[in-house]
């Protein structure tokens, strides 16, 4: 049975940057799992910090980067199909699979093998839940699944998806991706909360000198609707506010340094759904230095 390392964590909580190290050690590919990541052209706001790939004078090899342009609606099913031919495609080469980033329902859906069947649109059953209200599809889609995060449910579109995927599911069982059989080794990287939230702010400073407002107004100028980048959430969506002159710069700082610190609290609650779930987490602490975390790593494996 092949083992698959996991390396997650919060937002600003140097998980690439180990994932990388750990990389070069063992002759590993790095396998995305950002849900954000995946999009050309969003690279500053979606932390995708190419230069933590280059280690020691060698390019670690990444997957599921820049693989759409943005505006392109990308899901779990995809992201699980993708995965699947990534970690397939790097074993054939001999080398070994890092799954690393903090999308929780990425990660897990990897790691407790969600199985998801790839359905095509249906207009016939969605005319037939047209006149029926949110609060009734999210009932009804409860007595067919263990909801496993909110975000099925957060948009009328969303939910009107999910509905249909266990729909085409129930007349189509055989049609879902398959994980493959893998011994998970998972890792955590954990700060204390102050010392998190100053990696954040000055990550997101960081951010901002480095070209994010100018990234959006291209993707803008570039004709992706605004309302997909408000979608997009966090640093998207409060720079296309500002763009748009809703917002102040000073607005749209504070509101993004605030949301970043409230999502960074919903990925804790994310993984810690996941141990409760079975999923056991090795947790790091982010402050040792750079070379202990990546022994202790070595050590698991």
């Amino acid at each position: 049975m092949q083992t698959l390392l996991t390396i997650t964590g919060t937002t600003a909580s140097g998980k690439t940057q180990l994932a990388a190290e750990v990389a070069y050690r063992i002759g590993g590919e790095i396998i995305s799992a950002d849900s954000r990541q995946v999009f050309r052209g969003m690279d500053i706001g979606s932390g995708k910090d190419l230069d933590d790939y280059h280690v020691h004078d060698v390019d670690i090899p990444y997957h599921l980067i820049d693989i759409h342009d943005a505006g392109y609606e990308y899901n779990l099913y995809q992201f699980l199909t993708d995965f699947r031919r990534a970690y397939d495609s790097i074993l054939l080469r001999g080398h070994k699979p890092i799954l690393c980033g903090g999308t929780g329902m990425y990660v897990d859906g990897v790691v407790r093998q969600y199985e998801l069947p790839d359905a095509p649109i249906d207009v016939e059953f969605r005319e037939s839940i047209a006149d029926k209200s949110d609060e009734e599809l999210t009932a009804r889609l409860a007595s067919m699944i263990k909801l496993h995060n909110h975000t099925d449910t957060e948009t009328r579109d969303r939910l009107v998806r999910a509905l249909e995927i266990q729909e085409y599911k129930l007349k189509h069982p055989d049609s879902f991706t398959k994980m493959p059989d893998i011994h998970h080794v998972v890792i955590g990287v954990l700060f204390p909360r102050d010392v998190l939230v100053n990696r954040i702010e000055a990550r997101l400073r960081q951010r901002i000198d480095g070209g994010m407002v100018e990234e959006v107004d291209a993707l803008l100028r570039q004709g992706v609707p605004p309302e997909r980048l408000l979608r997009y959430g966090l640093e998207y969506r409060h720079v296309t506010l500002f763009l748009q002159g809703r917002i102040t710069k000073e607005q749209m700082f504070e509101g993004l340094f605030t949301d970043i610190r409230r999502f960074s609290k919903r990925q804790m609650t994310w993984f810690r759904r996941m141990e409760r779930n079975g999923v056991k987490i090795n947790w790091l602490d982010g402050q040792l230095p750079l070379e202990e975390k990546v022994a202790i790593v070595l050590r698991l494996l």
